[in-house]
């Protein structure tokens, strides 16, 4: 049996303080204050009548795997206590709590009455998830004792598999909540609204109420939300995050507003006619007022923000920048973001693209720092498809400077004299229909007073085209099969040992062996037996899953275990063994909190003499959304040291993380889960928190979804149809940079379909892109269930993925894996096309290869200290 790695004390350990300390100064970081007048930091405070659903009920990340089952949850009316202030409306707030309490009770006995069996549950939990009902009126007698400071909470979630909807309660605000607003204004000349959200919602009504003098952004914070928030009214830290998302005045604002996901009724094919346009980059380019523009991000302070030079260093362009703390009170930082106008020669460009950005040191009053700011002249190439290249065409590269996208200046000039090719590829993601993409023809983009006499007067520095390079991509072609001499039972301790090579051993194992090897370990016989959907681990219990450890007694391969989590790990917070060290199944915790309640009232198994209690307490980070927000990588970098330290306390090889998928619409249920609407702040973030893990030895990150997962609804047979220009520079390039900048252990393929073929047998993307183009050296896994788990979506219009076309693809495992997945892997070597039972015919080369990455990540964990 494997090693048991929890812990067997209940008692809060020095790590989970330690880690929770450093979320609270992480967190602060990535709360966006949008609105002040004059009301934050509060002074003088000591009663706050705190209403709203997020001051109990506070929403620490999303649901679903992206879910944390961490000890305990600060919330906002403990922070603030904690804090010393004094709360006047806990009569309120009790009775949201029963109204609350009511409605569960209610939503469980439903859930249980139309499901049956754990991972049935489970699909009926993601695909209808519970809501809090909308608040309780605020009456007079609530209002009699006037409290020194009045807070207005408004919480949302929401979780995978599920989209969300443009409907009060979800992204509008309910009446309840409005009507409660105009109710404390008749108290309250000036309110402070906090957005507990895990993305975009609709504050049109906040900002037409006059007595709403400040919103507070503080996103979803983890499990210490409440003391984090608590720093930040108190002013002892001033919030420094920038949005990396715009938020819109109206949803219909969005260009994709009436075709994403459900909007149109069709959840079977999502049609990317919006292209290259996503997030700031329509609304610049078609001048469409924000709300929020993407980058935008207030402080208790000022900042002026001045370009002091531009130059070229062999082939990168930098900038440099002074930031001065130009306010008398407070501390802060300030993002300094640089945007470049690229020539509209013939490709279409939008009005601007993030190209680099750095945050500042906390900065006294008066007090400035310098900043240098890099990036790669090829960074500002287009990718043409007629030619199958990457391309700086000539004219002007305006070079701007701001902190965020509605408030920059020119500070520059590039001049290039003629189109220069600088990377030479083959199409490998052509759209297989017509699509009537947005076009840029006759649109009047955003401008700015001055912007035309800034063009005029900036220095203008001249490109040398030959100075840029440029690479020509080689492409693979068919494997080769591994063949050994080796007349001897080579084990993967040879391997490490270096007597031997990995390929010999790939050489010698069977068929049947390498199908086992290839397929996670959730079926009949196997370690994870009758575990539930996303949490199939039964080696480290409430983990997602596992490889195989039927190869440990004859080929010395342990098994990897592999955990969700995007917020921090998600694993059972307390298990039952055996004295054997066996989890007992069905005692203690679910990996899904939300289950607990729901199965509780079945049969128990019987608690076996000399049976221990373990626990794994998880700190809960921060949402990737939050972590972006602080547009500081060191910052996110520790985030991932956070759970990389947790992950080789509890025995976890590859965390299911980090989501880096494109916020190309606030509907999308898992935005939380990711990073931002702009590729290069996603790839640096997600490259950023890959490093933190990754310190930790025999510690991986697996970045996902691969590609396209950008909505919910039907994500298991959704064809998403988009141009190869709109993949390769906004949907892949956060993967890309990813990849090249720190080289995650594992990759994730998605559910969806891309232009006709599931993402998870794509060879031209997970073979073609990943690996050749960009030269990905891990594996690749496909998400849970890809290939169909009880069939939890019956009726689809496409069939499900294929586990021989995962082989073909190069996606190397398939999880959580069954039965079915490992004789469809067999029957398919060395078939044929037509062969009954047989979608993907492969070669044994092919199946040898998957076998050969898989193994070679485990000997990169296995390599670890710890287990050495």
């Amino acid at each position: 049996m494997a090693k048991l790695y929890a812990s067997k004390s209940p008692e809060v350990s020095q790590r989970e303080l330690d880690n929770m300390d450093r979320v609270r100064k992480i967190a602060p970081q990535g709360m966006v204050l949008l609105k002040n007048e004059s009301v934050l930091p509060f002074k003088g405070v000591k009663t706050i009548a705190a209403y709203g659903g997020g001051v109990r009920r506070t929403v620490k990340g999303g649901t679903g795997s992206g879910d944390v089952n961490s000890r305990m949850v600060i919330n906002i009316e403990q922070g603030l206590t904690d804090a010393g202030f004094r709360l006047t409306s806990t009569a309120w707030l009790d009775q949201h709590d029963q109204n609350c309490a009511a409605a569960l009770e209610a939503y469980n006995e439903e859930i249980k009455k139309t499901a049956d069996g754990r991972n049935n549950v489970i699909m009926a939990i993601i695909s209808n998830p519970y809501r809090d009902p909308d608040v309780p009126e605020i009456i007079e007698t609530d209002l009699v004792q006037k409290a020194d400071a009045c807070l207005y909470v408004i919480s949302r979630n929401s979780g995978e598999g599920t989209d969300r909807h443009p409907v009060p309660g979800d992204y509008e605000l309910t009446e309840g909540e409005k009507q409660n607003l105009e109710t404390l204004g008749k108290v309250y000349d000036k309110i402070a609204v906090i957005l507990n959200v895990g993305g975009v919602i609709d504050i049109k009504f906040l900002r037409g109420c006059p007595q709403v003098a400040a919103i507070l952004n503080m996103s979803q914070a983890g499990n210490i939300s409440g003391h984090v928030l608590a720093d930040v009214l108190t002013g002892k830290v001033t919030p420094s995050g920038h949005l990396t998302t715009t938020w819109a005045e109206n949803y219909k604002d969005y260009a994709n507003a009436e075709t994403f996901s459900h909007m149109n009724g069709n959840t079977d094919e999502e049609y990317y006619t919006d292209g290259i346009y996503v997030g700031y980059r329509y609304f610049d380019t078609f001048d469409i007022t924000p709300a929020y523009p993407f980058g935008f991000g207030l402080s208790y302070t000022q900042f002026d923000v001045k370009a002091d030079s531009v130059k070229i260093d062999d082939a990168n362009v930098v900038v440099e920048a002074t930031v001065k703390n130009i306010g008398s009170e407070y501390s802060g930082k300030e993002v300094v973001q640089v945007y470049c106008s690229a020539p509209v020669v013939g490709l279409e460009k939008p009005y601007q693209e993030l190209v680099a950005y750095a945050k500042t040191k906390e900065l006294d009053p008066g007090a400035s720092q310098k900043l240098t700011l890099c990036f790669p002249i090829t960074s500002l190439a287009s990718y043409c498809e007629k030619c199958a290249s990457y391309v700086l065409e000539s004219g002007m590269y305006y070079i701007r400077l701001g902190n965020h996208s509605r408030n920059t200046h020119i500070a520059a000039a590039l001049e290039l004299g003629e189109r220069t090719v600088i990377s030479v590829l083959k199409n490998k993601v052509v759209c297989n229909v017509e699509l009537e993409q947005l076009s840029n023809k006759g649109a009047t983009p955003y401008t700015y007073v001055g912007e035309e006499a800034e063009k005029s007067n900036v220095p203008v520095i001249t490109l040398n085209p030959k100075a840029i390079p440029c690479e020509t991509i080689t492409y693979s072609g068919e494997p080769e099969e591994m063949t050994t001499d080796k007349d001897y039972t080579v084990t993967l301790e040879d391997v490490i040992a270096g007597k031997t090579d990995l390929k010999d051993l790939v050489a010698q194992l069977t068929v049947e062996e390498m199908a086992i090897l290839t397929v996670g370990t959730a079926r009949k016989g196997s370690i994870g037996a009758g575990s539930a959907i996303g949490t199939a681990s039964n080696v480290v219990p409430g983990a997602a899953g596992d490889t195989t450890s039927t190869l440990m007694e004859s080929r010395a391969v342990p098994n990897m275990v592999l955990a969700d989590g995007p917020a921090g790990l998600r694993l059972s917070a307390h298990f039952v063994a055996d004295k054997d060290g066996s989890p007992i199944e069905g005692l203690g915790d679910s990996g899904f909190e939300a289950l607990g309640a729901l199965m509780s009232s079945g049969p128990k198994p019987e608690r076996s003499a000399g049976a221990v209690d373990y626990y794994q307490y998880c700190t809960a980070i921060p949402i990737a959304t939050l972590l972006a927000q602080t547009w500081d990588l060191d910052v996110i970098e520790e985030a991932g040291d956070i759970v990389g330290g947790e992950m080789e306390l509890f025995g976890i090889n590859l965390w299911l993380a980090p989501g880096m998928n494109i916020h190309r619409n606030p509907l999308c249920g898992r935005n939380f889960e990711y990073y931002s609407e702009d590729p290069l702040v996603t790839g640096l973030c997600a490259a950023a928190e890959t490093r933190g893990v990754q310190k930790h030895p025999g510690c991986g990150a697996t970045i996902k979804h691969f590609c396209m997962n950008n909505s919910e609804d039907n994500r298991y047979g959704l064809n998403c149809h988009a141009s190869e220009r709109a993949i390769r520079e906004i949907y892949l390039r956060g993967f890309e940079i990813a990849v090249k900048t720190t080289q995650p252990l594992s990759l994730m393929s998605s559910y969806n379909l891309v232009n006709d073929e599931h993402a998870a047998n794509k060879y031209d993307t997970l073979t073609a892109i990943l690996r050749d183009e960009w030269g990905f050296n891990g594996f690749v896994m496909t998400d849970w269930g890809t290939t169909g788990m009880g069939d939890p979506n019956p009726g689809q219009k496409y069939p499900f993925s294929d586990a021989a076309g995962c082989i073909k693809a190069g996606n190397d495992l398939t999880e959580p894996g069954n039965e079915e997945d490992v004789a469809t892997i067999i029957r398919s070597v060395d078939a044929k096309e037509g062969d009954e039972g047989v979608r993907y015919p492969i070669s044994k080369a092919e199946l040898q290869l998957c076998a050969y990455r898989i193994l070679k990540i485990v000997v990169k964990c296995v390599a670890d200290p710890r287990s050495a």
